[in-house]
């Protein structure tokens, strides 16, 4: 049996075709960090970036991301996400971002998740590039996936 499940018996890429599984509840979390200097950390944290409000601004766009994420990846499936909540946590170091997708659906969220994940860093790094340009984007993975025939899992 064929385990790449977007290749068909030929080798082709493909849609998976999902229109015969149930309809589950379906949850993805993923997280990411980016790493900066203390000045870009300051300027985030105290507000003072000159594109304004860095992390309100990357909220939106990763969650625009996790909605346009069947559009940026050939053969993910357009969902009609039912919730898409984006958060950061300021460290010593940068900033970490969650981001967390659910729908009830015939397939999972995870690169919708990680897609809201990214785009949020990106976005972060864009507002942020003017005071440092060497910040690092890095450990951007799923952290839980809940419901469909595979269940739960979990890093």
């Amino acid at each position: 049996m064929n385990r790449l499940t977007h290749l068909d018996e030929a080798g082709k890429a493909r849609m998976v075709d999902v229109g015969g599984k149930a309809e589950t509840h379906r949850v993805a979390i993923a997280a990411g960090r980016i790493a900066m200097s203390a000045e870009a950390l300051a300027a985030i944290r105290e507000g003072t970036a000159a594109k304004g409000d860095v992390l309100a601004a990357a909220r939106i766009a990763g969650i625009m991301a996790a909605k346009k994420t069947g559009e940026l990846i050939p053969l993910c499936h357009p969902l009609s996400l039912e919730a898409v909540n984006v958060d950061f946590t300021l460290t010593d170091e940068g900033v970490e971002v969650t981001a967390r997708v659910s729908l009830t659906g015939r397939t999972g969220v995870e690169m919708e998740a990680m897609t809201a994940a990214c785009v949020a860093l990106l976005t972060i790094y864009d507002m942020g590039k003017a005071i440092d340009k060497g910040m690092t984007i890095e450990a951007v993975r799923l952290i839980e996936k809940r419901g469909g025939k595979s269940g739960t899992w979990t890093r």
